[in-house]
């Protein structure tokens, strides 16, 4: 429990249904949802919907979608991968004479086809009760008469006013008075409402045909994209096997690669052979986490991709031989400079939002458009702002990522299920691109090995690397700081808090949900 007499958030506690997500607004369409008699996929595309109008730097109709879901009594959650493919004019030919050393954040090129409005039309379909037109009513509503602008939403807003500002389509739609708008300030997005009607109205085909197509074609190829609209129309979110890991008596399920979650595998695996000190804000617990998850993320880029066009060796990488042979590379008493060679195979920004309804499905979904505001690229007429998520590719031929026709990049989005005697107890995400893994090894470790309620487990102060250097939250004790530096790290304050994250806990025996929201966002629990 947490000491009353400091500022902090209570667990927030449910007997039927529970939602957490980064916006208060969310939460309450969740919630409203839920009572009008829909389900946790309802709900899920209901708040993913909202969320794209009123956190329009995080995600939003031009990004991707993950998902999964898990039933009492099912067994394995079902895990739905609504990434977004490049276009079939991204040939090595193309490659070659393009000259590109990377895939830059603001380039056409960085712009895979969005799969998210795909991802929610497919999931209405299988396991949703209610219509689109139903769902998507809240955000048309809120896009159409008018938003407020959250605090952290604002501050985001404001820090990416460059970024909004190279394209028109920007300017027009993201600034008021030629300005990011500020906190308590009320902003409509018309074309965005006029938008998401056609795709209440017309589902997928709205999006990914017709008019709204055409609009995001036109916008990509007038700044250089190599889209068609043969590339939008076979855009098809898939089903795929979800991977697990037993850890500490209960099973973490994550997406498979293309996704990113097999780094919180890899982690959590080092770390049990290591060993994690009994203080949980220790300068230990933090040197020994970061040096692990420094081999964990070079093992990442090296080897994940996309798996229906690359040899992705999952086997290899969870394997006890190569787990000891990067956890015995882990020194307690310095930052190791070198990693070195990594084993080899033989022969060869964003929202987040856990939900649970009164029938017990458990829904972990991640909506993004991964750099705040993705690539800054808004089309002018139909308002819509396109993801980065191609990025992602690398343009090595030999690499395993090299962007390729209808490839998928390698995912930084991972939503997260916790399964304990084959149900679900815990739904869990972290948003923050690359943090997201070490978000979610974070929370395992603090629910399970510290014993930690989910709360307090979000609460507590985060570090992770960007390159060379170790960036902390200003909540981390000035003890630890020092004592990563005389271990060897280049340490500096982060200039926003890492990720932001949403839990619900499932207590069966009691018939109890509690839900935790990361106060580093504006959002809330809510339960009833």
């Amino acid at each position: 429990m947490r000491n009353f007499h400091f500022p902090g958030r209570s667990l927030v506690y449910g007997r039927r249904a529970m939602c957490a997500t980064s916006h208060p607004t969310a939460s309450l369409t969740a919630v409203s949802v839920l009572k009008d008699g829909g389900n946790a996929v309802d709900a899920a595309i209901a708040t993913a919907a909202v969320l794209a109008v009123v956190e329009p730097h995080m995600t939003g109709i031009g990004g991707d979608c993950f998902a999964l879901i898990a039933r009492p009594g099912l067994g394995k959650p079902v895990a739905l991968n609504a990434a977004g493919r490049a276009p079939a004019g991204a040939t090595a030919e193309w490659l070659a004479q393009s000259g590109l050393a990377r895939i830059e954040p603001a380039s056409p090129h960085s712009v895979t086809v969005p799969g998210a409005v795909d991802g929610w039309s497919r999931l209405a379909a299988d396991y949703g009760t209610m219509e689109l037109s139903r769902l998507l009513a809240p955000a048309i509503e809120l896009a159409e008469q008018g938003f407020v602008v959250a605090p952290r939403v604002a501050a985001d807003w404001a820090a990416q006013t460059a970024h909004i500002s190279h394209h028109a389509g920007g300017r027009m739609h993201l600034f008021t008075d030629g300005r990011a708008p500020r906190a308590g300030e009320i902003v409509r997005f018309p074309a965005l409402a006029e938008t998401l009607r056609i795709v209440a109205r017309e589902g997928r085909e709205g999006f990914y045909a017709g008019a709204v197509a055409e609009d995001i074609v036109g916008e990509l190829n007038a700044v250089g994209g190599l889209h068609s609209l043969e590339d939008f129309a076979a855009q098809r979110a898939s089903y795929v096997t979800p991977i697990s890991l037993t850890y500490r008596g209960v099973e973490l399920w994550e997406l498979p690669p293309s996704n990113q979650g097999i780094v919180a595998f890899m982690v959590l695996r080092m770390l049990e052979r290591i060993g994690l000190p009994a203080d949980p804000i220790s300068v230990e617990r933090y040197h020994v986490q970061l040096e692990a998850a420094r081999l964990a993320f070079a093992m990442r880029d090296t080897f994940v991709a996309d798996p229906d066009m690359a040899d992705v060796p999952v086997e290899h990488l969870l394997c006890d031989a190569v787990i000891d042979e990067l956890a015995s590379r882990v020194g307690r008493t310095r930052r190791r400079e070198d990693l070195g060679p990594l084993p080899q195979p033989p022969g060869s920004d964003t929202v987040y939002f856990a939900i649970v309804d009164e029938d017990g499905m458990a829904v972990s979904f991640i909506n993004s458009l991964y750099d705040e505001f993705g690539s800054g690229i808004v089309t002018r007429k139909t308002g819509v702002v396109l993801h980065n998520r191609g990025k992602g590719f690398v343009c090595d031929p030999a690499h395993r990522n090299c962007i390729a026709p209808r490839k998928r990049p390698m995912h930084t989005l991972v939503p997260a299920m916790v399964l304990k005697h084959g149900e679900p107890c815990m739904v869990l995400g972290v948003m923050g691109a690359h943090f997201q893994p070490m978000g979610h090894v974070y929370v395992m470790a603090n629910v399970f090995h510290y014993g930690m309620d989910a709360q307090t487990a979000v609460d507590a102060p985060r570090v992770f690397f960007d390159g060379d250097a170790v960036l902390v939250e200003e909540s981390v004790p000035e003890a630890v700081v020092t004592g990563l530096r005389q271990l060897g790290h280049q340490v500096a304050a982060r200039r926003m808090p890492w990720g932001g994250a949403q839990v619900i806990q499932i207590d069966r025996d009691r018939g109890v949900l509690a839900g935790a929201s990361d106060p580093r966002k504006d959002g809330m629990a809510l339960g009833y």
